[in-house]
């Protein structure tokens, strides 16, 4: 079995950087700090231990902002020996510093206690993103200091390092994971659009896909943004900007907006017949079904589509709530016949939870329900 997420931190993430606040400062009580932070640590799933560990710092740390933010970027590791760009290695310290997870309560520190000096709180997020990421703490300075905030995230967008400049479009996104949701940017996205048309051609395919998901973020509330972001940048773009873009449409092209389905390509209503059949009109989770897709055209040209499917889970409540799945961008030609397969899997996963009951599937080509079909579905237990 997979090792718990929220494993991520515990105590030897403690253990670490009591150690390096501790080498950066002989005064730091690192027992005081292991104490309070391991008490009651694995209880906690993984966003509450970094507040624990967090209220460890406050206990721990000098009361003056300025000296606690020293002494925190003094116990980072040195930015030479960060090879991994998405920072996805060891979870806790290198030799010479703190990286990875063990920099999550740091991050919560600055942005509980950073507001008195916004600039020296900006200042020790650039150094802690570069060995972890700072996304949710920059976000309460967006929203209390948006002047101050937009300036350096304009002077971030430039910066050297790929950590900072993904800070930049990721910090603040509208609707981030985990993050509180900027209110004023979801409103109106105006503010960050410059700063996304200045990265959008970002070298690295980090910071690109975080571009991607921060315009799929306001295509959710604002899609005629998105859709005139497309006509503007996808003609004669570049493949990386291309990927992007697609990433960026993704919830628009599952919600078949016309508009956007059109930028692509893929805006005409299919012309000619669709079956859909499933392996098995029962099933259990656990199991996989294989989608039997029959396409006859009856058009007198070839056709641009794009096939995807919706399986319609069944809630708690006996409702049901739809979830469009990838398939296929193809080209069928004037009067073809083709047949596409499909494996759709039932294995649990934990961002769903499968209840027993009626489930249908919905063919949709170029984003219009051409087909559908259904299965009983068996929850063990």
């Amino acid at each position: 079995m997979a090792e718990p997420f929220k494993n991520l931190l515990n105590a030897q993430v403690v253990t670490d950087i009591g150690r390096h606040l501790q080498r950066a400062s002989p005064e730091f009580n690192s027992k005081r700090f292991k104490l309070q932070a391991n008490a009651g640590l694995d209880t906690l799933e993984l966003k509450a231990r970094s507040w624990h560990i967090c209220a460890a710092l406050e206990s721990t740390l000098p009361g003056d902002f300025n000296a606690a933010a020293h002494l925190m970027e003094a116990a980072l590791a040195t930015i030479d020996t960060l090879v991994d760009e998405t920072l996805d290695g060891p979870t806790g310290a290198r030799d010479d510093g703190l990286a990875g997870w063990a920099v999550w309560p740091l991050t919560e520190y600055v942005a509980r206690h950073g507001h008195a000096d916004t600039p020296r709180a900006l200042q020790a997020l650039h150094a802690m993103t570069q060995r972890f990421t700072a996304e949710w703490a920059i976000r309460p300075f967006i929203l209390r200091a948006p002047e101050l905030s937009f300036a350096a995230l304009h002077a971030w967008a430039d910066d050297a390092s790929p950590h900072v400049r993904r800070l930049v479009s990721e910090g603040s996104r509208p609707r981030l994971p985990w993050g509180m949701v900027l209110k004023p940017l979801v409103d109106d996205p105006s503010p960050t659009l410059p700063l996304l048309r200045k990265l959008m051609d970002d070298a690295s395919p980090y910071v690109r896909r975080s571009v991607a998901n921060h315009l799929n973020d306001i295509a959710k509330d604002h899609p005629h943004v998105v859709e005139a972001w497309l006509l503007e940048h996808l003609p004669g773009a570049p493949a990386p900007r291309q990927a992007l873009l697609r990433h960026a449409s993704r919830t628009l092209v599952k919600r078949g907006h016309a508009g956007v389905m059109s930028a692509w390509g893929v805006g005409e209503r299919f012309k000619g017949r669709a079956a859909l059949a499933l392996s098995s009109s029962r099933a259990q989770v656990g199991d996989s079904l294989q989608l039997q897709i029959k396409l006859r055209s009856t058009a007198k040209s070839a056709q641009r589509l794009a096939i995807d499917y919706a399986v319609h889970h069944v809630k708690a409540s006996g409702d049901t709530s739809a979830k469009v799945f990838k398939g296929w961008v193809l080209e069928l030609g004037a009067g073809e016949e083709r047949e596409l397969l499909k494996k759709h899997s039932l294995k649990p996963i934990t961002t769903r939870r499968y209840h027993a009951g009626k489930h249908r599937i919905e063919l949709l080509i170029n984003g219009q329900p051409a087909a559908e079909a259904s299965f009983e579905l068996k929850v063990p237990g």
